[in-house]
C-alpha cells in the first residue's frame, strides 16, 4: 500500500467516514494535534498520580472481569498490563484484511486522543508510527462480544510489546521485527497501558465505518441498477413524481426519487405513452420506498460509528480537567449493533427488490421481450440459469440478515451479564453488502441486455452512461455462452469505484 503525503490530523473530533478510508485504503499519514497531545499528556498525569494512591481502580490497582475487587500488591502492578494483552489474546478465525486493520488503528488511535484512556503518551505515539510505516498487525476476526472488542485489540496490540505478529511491506514477521525493520522499538507497559490498548470497539468501529462507506456505494449503485431495469422494463415514472413522494415524506424516500431522476433525466420513458403499463410489479414501483429506507438505516448506523469514533468508549473514564478516573458502560455499544443488524435487514430488502426486476425482465408475460433475453427466445438458455444464481444470493443474504444482537451468553462469572455482539453485526452487514453487490452485477447486465432488445431506445443521462460502461467489460448475449467471468467482470467494475465515477459524472452537481 502506497503512502499519501497529506497527513490527518487526529484531534479526537471530526474524524468520520471519509477519513477512515483514507487512511485504511488510501494510505494517508496520519499524526496528533498539538492540543490532542496536550490532553494525552494532562490524563497520563492523573493515572501516574492515582495509581500511586491506597484506592482501588479498576484495571489498575484491581483485578479485572471477576477479579474486579481483588486488590492487587503493589509489586504485582507492573506485569498486570502485560497480562491484560497476553490473556485477552484469544481470537480466532480469518484475519482481517489491511484495510480494517488500518481502520482499526486509526479509530483507536483518535479515541486515545480525546484523553479518556489515560495512555502513556510515547505509546500512543508509536501506535501512530505503526500505522504511518505500515507495520500492520496480524488480526484474527472472531472473539469479541462487542461490550469492548478485548481479543481483536489485544491481538492488535501485541506487536507493539514486540509479541504477536504483524505484516510488514509484503512480509509477515514476529511482531519485534516487523517493528525492528520499521525502525520503531517495543514500547514498556506503565499504569492502565494495557487496558487502555484493548479497552474499546475499536474492532467494530473501524471495520463498521468501511462497511458503511461501502453500504453507501452499493446503495447507489443499487438506484443506478433500477433506473437502467426501469429502462429496460419501459417501465412507468408516475411513482417518481415528486407530487408523489412529497404525499409522504419518509425518511431517504425523497433523496433517493430525486436521484433516480437524475439518472433517468432525458430519457423517453418521459414521454407520454411510452409506459407499457399504467403500474408496474412493486419491484419497480416501490424502489424509492425501499431504498429510502435503507438510505436511513444507513445515516442511522454511520451516526453511531461517527460517534464512536470520536469518543472515549474506555473502562475506567480518566477525566484530567477533574483529575478523576471514574468506572463506566461506555464501553457498551447497542446503538451500534442494532444500526448494523438494522443495516443487514434493510440493504437485504434492497437485494430482493433487484432480484425481483430481474426475474420480471426475463419473463415475456411481465416484459414482452424474449424468454430469458435470448434474441432467439426459448431455443436457447439465455440468462436462465442466472436465476439459480440470484437465488442462491438472496437466500445467502435473507440467512445474514438475522439479527444477531441478542445472541449473548453471560460470562466472566456474571459480571459481564449482557453483550451488544457488535463485531457481528458488523460482519454480517459486510458479507451482506458483498452478496449485493453481487445481485446488482447480475441486474446491470440483465438490464443492459433488456435495453439491446429493444429498438431504438432514449436513455437518461445516467442510464446511458452506465450502459456504455457496462458494455466496455461484457458484451450483449447472442449465443449462450459462459456468464460468470461476466458477472464478476461487473462486480470488479462496481468495487472498484470506475462505475459509480462515470454515471456521477454524467448527473448534474
Amino acid at each position: 500500500m502506497s503512502m499519501t503525503a497529506d497527513a490527518l490530523i487526529l484531534r479526537g473530533q471530526g474524524l468520520d467516514l471519509a477519513g477512515v478510508v483514507r487512511v485504511a485504503r488510501e494510505g494517508a499519514r496520519v499524526q496528533l494535534s498539538p492540543e490532542a497531545r496536550a490532553r494525552v499528556r494532562a490524563a497520563r498525569q492523573v493515572v501516574e498520580r492515582l495509581s500511586k494512591e491506597d484506592r482501588p481502580i479498576y484495571g489498575v490497582t484491581t483485578g479485572l472481569g471477576a477479579s474486579k475487587d481483588v486488590r492487587l500488591a503493589a509489586e504485582d502492578l507492573p506485569d498486570l498490563q502485560r497480562r491484560v494483552l497476553l490473556s485477552r489474546s484469544v481470537a480466532v478465525g480469518p484475519r482481517f484484511g489491511t484495510d480494517v486493520v488500518r481502520a482499526m488503528l486509526v479509530a483507536r488511535a483518535n479515541a486515545m486522543a480525546t484523553g479518556g484512556s489515560g495512555i502513556t503518551p510515547e505509546i500512543l505515539d508509536t501506535l501512530v508510527a505503526m500505522l504511518n510505516a505500515g507495520v500492520h498487525p496480524v488480526v484474527p476476526s472472531v472473539g469479541s462480544i462487542g461490550a469492548a472488542d478485548l481479543p481483536q485489540l489485544a491481538h492488535l496490540s501485541l506487536p507493539l510489546i514486540g509479541l504477536g505478529e504483524a505484516e510488514y511491506r509484503g512480509a509477515r514477521l514476529p511482531g519485534d521485527e516487523a517493528l525492528r525493520r520499521a525502525g520503531l522499538h517495543p514500547v514498556a507497559l506503565g499504569p492502565k497501558d494495557g487496558l487502555a490498548l484493548v479497552s474499546s470497539n475499536a474492532a467494530s468501529v473501524g471495520h463498521g465505518a468501511l462497511v458503511l462507506w461501502d453500504a453507501l456505494a452499493a446503495l447507489e449503485v443499487a438506484t443506478v441498477a433500477a433506473g437502467l431495469s426501469l429502462e429496460g422494463f419501459r417501465g412507468n415514472l408516475s411513482p417518481l413524481d415528486p407530487r408523489v413522494q412529497a404525499a409522504r415524506p419518509a425518511p431517504g424516500q425523497g433523496e433517493v426519487a430525486s436521484r433516480l431522476r437524475a439518472i433517468l433525466e432525458g430519457s423517453d420513458l418521459s414521454d407520454a405513452g411510452t409506459a407499457r403499463s399504467v403500474q408496474d410489479p412493486l419491484s419497480f414501483r416501490c424502489v424509492t420506498q425501499v431504498h429510502g429506507a435503507a438510505q436511513a438505516a444507513i445515516a442511522f448506523a454511520q451516526e453511531s460509528v461517527e460517534i464512536e469514533l470520536n469518543s472515549a468508549g474506555d473502562n475506567p473514564l480518566v477525566l484530567p480537567d477533574d483529575g478523576a478516573i471514574l468506572s463506566t458502560g461506555n464501553f457498551h455499544v447497542p446503538a451500534l449493533a442494532l444500526g448494523f443488524d438494522l443495516l443487514g435487514l434493510a440493504l437485504a430488502q434492497v437485494a430482493s427488490l433487484a432480484t425481483g426486476r430481474v426475474i420480471q425482465l426475463m419473463s415475456p408475460a411481465a416484459s414482452g421481450l424474449p424468454l430469458f433475453l435470448s434474441p432467439y427466445g426459448g431455443t436457447r438458455t439465455g440468462f436462465a440459469t442466472l436465476q439459480k444464481t440470484l437465488t442462491a444470493l438472496r437466500a445467502e443474504i435473507r440467512h445474514l440478515a438475522n439479527p444477531a444482537s441478542l445472541d449473548f451468553l453471560p460470562v466472566s462469572e456474571g459480571v459481564e451479564d449482557h453483550a451488544t455482539m457488535a463485531p457481528l453485526t458488523v460482519r454480517k452487514a459486510g458479507e451482506i453488502v458483498a452478496g449485493l453487490t453481487a445481485i446488482l452485477a447480475i441486474e446491470l447486465m440483465v438490464a443492459a441486455q433488456a435495453v439491446d432488445l429493444r429498438d431504438s431506445l432514449r436513455l437518461g443521462r445516467g442510464t446511458r452512461t452506465a450502459y456504455t460502461v457496462l458494455r466496455e467489460v461484457v458484451q450483449p448475449l447472442d449465443e449462450d455462452r459462459v456468464i460468470g467471468p461476466d458477472v464478476e467482470r461487473i462486480q470488479e467494475l462496481i468495487t472498484s469505484g470506475r462505475f459509480l465515477a462515470a454515471v456521477r459524472s454524467a448527473l448534474p452537481g
